[in-house]
């Protein structure tokens, strides 16, 4: 069954790690990478990505991407958002901050922080403006429906 506006916008907020696809090569199939995002629903989508990753160029390139979150438990649940870019700016101590604390432990924000700023190097934050949705919640339906 798919998912109303608010269902899947609020799931799309939740912490889940994003499969990102993004065309790169003609004749290939897109570039599909793994990914932490931010999202409040209702806003744009954005994603925290190195300046010269494979990911950066081809999104730079295409002018826009794709996103795809699950879960298997305790329903499976999927939402899919496609879009355009909408900008890209630099990183920061701020963004790394926030994106870190939505998917790690408290004890544990710092010490990645430091590790992506020191370690890691320039980043971007990219944003998108989803424009186009798939989602379903493939449960059965309850006993008597």
């Amino acid at each position: 069954m798919a998912l109303s506006v608010a269902e899947r916008e609020q799931f799309l907020a939740e912490p889940h790690v994003g499969a990102l696809a993004v065309a790169e090569v003609p004749g290939r199939a897109p570039l599909t990478v793994p990914i932490w995002y931010q999202y409040t629903p209702g806003g744009e989508l954005w994603i925290n990505t190195g300046v010269r990753s494979r990911k950066t160029a081809a999104i730079r390139a295409a002018g826009r991407f794709s996103l795809m979150v699950q879960r298997v438990e305790p329903t499976v649940r999927y939402v899919s958002v496609e879009g355009p870019v909408t900008r890209i700016v630099p990183g920061g101590r701020e963004r790394t901050t926030e994106m870190a604390a939505r998917y790690l432990p408290p004890a544990q924000v710092e010490g990645y922080v430091e590790y992506e700023l020191t370690q890691l190097g320039e980043h971007v934050a990219i944003y998108l403006r989803p424009e186009h949705w798939l989602s379903a919640d493939l449960s059965p339906a309850p006993p008597g429906e």
